[in-house]
């Protein structure tokens, strides 16, 4: 059953990523990105990463989407004009993607020949227990200077803001 989802999800990952890629409407294209963020939240889940998962919905599927729709809307983006491309790249970029896609296969198999197979819920570290643990002990250190350097770019952002009003 798990094997079916994981499955269906990737494919609506790969459709979402591909329509990304396709559609010329900026609005059109950041839905296709929030359907590729969030399935891939579902795939993390179906992996056992639960934390990892409700990041993703949280910041990427989210914040992150509504700061994109926020600034498509405040640029007032119209949908991309066509344009009919050097006729080398159209007769070049096919063969030229595939013979790309072929050295990478070659390449990563040769540097991961006997790699082990990804089973779906066999990994346990990534529940909110286990990073939580991680952050407050292991981690401890660089998530406070990381936090103090938010802080300071969030006094810098307003400090910045404030000139511009005068």
């Amino acid at each position: 059953m798990s094997a079916l989802l994981f499955l269906i999800f990737a494919t609506i990952a790969v459709v979402c990523g591909i329509s990304l890629v396709v559609r010329r409407h900026p609005v059109e294209n950041a839905l296709a990105l929030i359907g590729t963020m969030a399935s891939l939240s579902v795939l993390y889940l179906l992996l056992g990463a639960q934390f990892i998962a409700a990041a993703q919905v949280f910041v990427y599927a989210g914040a992150i989407m509504v700061l994109f729709i926020f600034v498509i809307m405040l640029l007032n983006a119209r949908t991309e004009y066509k344009s009919h491309g050097a006729w080398m790249a159209r007769l070049m970029g096919v063969p030229l993607l595939l013979a790309l896609l072929g050295i990478l296969g070659f390449v990563i198999f040769r540097a991961f020949p006997h790699s082990e197979e990804v089973r779906l819920g066999g990994f346990t570290g990534g529940t909110v227990e286990h990073v939580g643990r991680a952050i407050f002990t292991t981690y401890l250190l660089p998530f406070e200077i990381t936090s103090i350097l938010v802080l300071i770019a969030i006094v810098g952002a307003v400090v910045l803001a404030y000139k511009e009003l005068d």
